[in-house]
């Protein structure tokens, strides 16, 4: 006769497998934010560029 222990058994590893990866996933958080904060520095960075060149160019015309 087939037992329900015979098949708990298994769902109660595999739910605490589960749960050991769901734990161990802190790392991505922390990629996710450094990866980000690159992006935003590498924005600031081209837009400061930008900003430079155009004035440089509007400082450049002659209006005389």
């Amino acid at each position: 006769m087939f037992r329900l222990d015979t098949l708990a058994r298994p769902v109660r590893a595999h739910l605490a497998e589960v749960r050991r990866h769901a734990r161990g996933d802190a790392g991505y958080t922390t990629e996710t934010i450094v990866v980000t904060a690159l992006l935003a520095v590498l924005g600031l960075t081209v837009v400061g560029i930008i900003v430079a060149k155009v004035t440089a160019k509007a400082n450049g015309i002659d209006l005389g």
